[in-house]
C-alpha cells in the first residue's frame, strides 16, 4: 500500500494486523480496525483508510539503555571486542571527555533516533562514579524536561558493587542525586565479591530509605560459577525489600547445569524479581576470544527467557548500548530489538504473547504508562507495511510510520556527521 496517503484529524485505520495479545485475545495475529479521535483511540470514523493488513503496534518502551555511553565508538573503539576491553575503554573516555556538553549532545542524538523509530519511554543507566555523578545527573534532568511529552525518561545510577559505600561515603551522595530526580532508580553492577551480601543489604536499606526501586546489572559473564543473581534474590527476601527489583543480563545462567539454573530461577520467581534481557549486546561481548585467534563463539549469552516466562517471571527486552565499546552497533530501534530477540532467543514457534516483552512488561517494570490500543489510549502508534511476522522481521521496516497523538511525526534520523567534532574526525 501507499503510506503517503494518511489523512490528518479523525479517521479509521481499517484492515490492520495486530498481535492478539495486545487486544486481550488468544491467538497470534488478528485483523481489526483502529480509529483515531482527537489524538486518541476512539470509536469508528467516517473517513476510512484501508491499510491492506499493515501491522500496528503501540509505541515502544526501551527499559535498559546507556544514553551517556552512546556514540563514543568514533573516538573510543573497543580494542578487542571483549567485556574488559569495553570496561577499560569506557572508563578512560569518561574521565577524559564526559563534560556536560559532550553528554548532552550525544544523549540528545540517541533520543532523536529513538523518537524517530517509535519509542515513547526510556530508562537509561548513568555511570555515576564520582565526580561524574555531579556532571551527568543535572544534564539528565534537563533532558527530562526538554523531552517531556515526546519521550518519558527515567534513570538508574550505575556503579560497580566494589564502589558501593554507605551514606557516609560517596554513594550516599549519589543516592541523594537519584532520589532528587523524577523517576530515579538506584542501580548497581554485582560481581562475586566476598562481602556482596552485606553490600546488598546496605544498598537495599538506602533504596528503602529514599523510596526507590532497584535495577541491577547481573552476571554478565559466561562463567557458570558467577551467580550473584541468587544473592540478590535471597537478600531481597531476607530484608523484605518492598520496591521493584529489575535484573539485567543474567548471562551465566545459560552456562550452568539445568538443576542449578532452575533452582536460581525458582528464587527469582519467589523474590518477585523482574528480568530484562539484552540479547544484542550479549551476543556481541560474550564468549569472545583474544584478538587474533580463530575460535568461533559457542555460547551466545542470552539468558533463560523461556524458563523464566514459564515460572511467571516478568521478562522484557531492551536495546542496551549503542555504538560504544560495549556494543558497536544499534540505533535505539525497538523493532530491531524485537527482530533480533526473536531470532536469537527462538521466540518464534513459542508463546503468542512475547510482544508484551517490548511493551507491557517493560512499562510495568518501570512504572511507565502501559502502551495500549484500548479506547481512550493515546494514538501513539508504529505502523509497518508488513502483514505477517516473517514480513516484519525479514526487513528493517525503514519506511514505517510513527504517529504520536494521532499525528504523523517526521522520522528523519540524525546524521552521524553531527557528532564528528566530538569524535575528533
Amino acid at each position: 500500500m501507499d503510506f503517503t496517503g494518511l489523512p490528518r484529524g479523525d479517521f479509521t485505520l481499517s484492515n490492520v494486523t495486530v498481535p492478539a495479545c495486545l487486544l486481550g485475545q488468544a491467538g497470534d495475529l488478528v485483523r481489526t480496525d483502529i480509529s483515531i479521535v482527537d489524538g486518541r483511540i476512539g470509536p469508528p470514523q467516517p473517513i476510512t483508510v484501508d491499510m491492506a493488513g499493515a501491522m500496528v503496534f503501540p509505541a515502544f518502551i526501551d527499559m535498559h539503555t546507556h544514553l551517556d555511553k552512546g556514540h563514543i565508538w568514533g573516538r573510543a573503539p573497543n580494542p578487542d571486542g571483549s567485556f574488559m576491553g569495553a570496561l577499560t575503554t569506557v572508563g578512560d573516555d569518561r574521565r577524559e571527555n564526559w563534560s556536560a556538553e559532550d553528554l548532552r549532545r550525544r544523549m540528545t542524538f540517541s533520543l532523536r533516533s529513538a523518537y524517530a523509530h517509535g519509542t515513547r519511554a526510556i530508562r537509561t543507566h548513568l555511570d555515576s562514579v564520582p565526580p561524574q555523578d555531579d556532571i551527568t545527573w543535572p544534564v539528565f534532568r534537563d533532558l527530562q524536561a526538554d523531552w517531556a511529552g515526546r519521550i518519558d525518561l527515567q534513570a538508574a545510577c550505575l556503579i560497580g558493587c566494589e564502589g558501593w559505600t554507605d551514606d557516609s561515603g560517596p554513594f550516599g551522595h549519589t543516592a541523594d542525586l537519584v532520589a532528587a530526580t523524577r523517576g530515579g532508580v538506584l542501580g548497581m553492577v554485582t560481581y562475586p565479591v566476598p562481602d556482596l551480601r552485606d553490600r546488598l543489604r546496605g544498598f537495599f536499606a538506602q533504596a528503602t530509605a529514599r523510596g526507590l526501586d532497584a535495577d541491577f546489572h547481573v552476571d554478565e559473564s559466561m562463567d557458570p560459577a558467577v551467580e550473584t543473581l541468587r544473592d540478590i534474590a535471597e537478600v531481597a527476601m531476607e530484608v523484605a525489600f518492598q520496591g521493584k527489583i529489575t535484573v539485567g543480563h543474567c548471562c551465566s545462567l545459560s552456562a550452568q547445569d539445568d538443576a542449578r539454573a532452575m533452582s536460581t530461577l525458582d528464587l527469582v520467581a519467589k523474590g518477585g524479581l523482574q528480568v530484562v534481557s539484552l540479547p544484542m549486546c550479549n551476543l556481541y561481548l560474550q564468549d569472545r576470544t583474544p584478538q587474533g585467534t580463530s575460535r568461533t563463539p559457542r555460547m551466545r549469552g542470552i539468558t533463560l527467557v523461556h524458563e523464566m516466562k514459564a515460572r511467571g517471571i516478568p521478562v522484557a527486552f531492551a536495546s542496551d548500548n549503542t555504538r560504544d565499546p560495549f556494543y558497536a552497533y544499534g540505533d535505539m530501534d525497538m523493532l530491531e530489538v524485537m527482530r533480533e530477540a526473536t531470532r536469537i532467543g527462538h521466540l518464534d514457534h513459542s508463546a503468542d504473547d512475547w510482544t508484551h516483552g517490548f511493551l507491557k512488561s517493560p512499562a510495568a517494570s518501570c512504572g511507565f504508562d502501559a502502551p495500549s490500543l484500548a479506547p481512550g489510549s493515546p494514538a501513539d502508534l508504529v505502523i509497518c507495511k508488513a502483514r505477517t511476522w516473517t514480513e516484519l522481521f525479514a526487513r528493517p521496516q525503514a519506511d514505517r510510520i510513527v504517529l504520536r497523538d494521532g499525528e504523523r511525526i517526521d522520522r528523519t534520523l540524525p546524521d552521524y556527521a553531527e557528532l564528528d567534532d566530538l569524535m575528533r574526525i
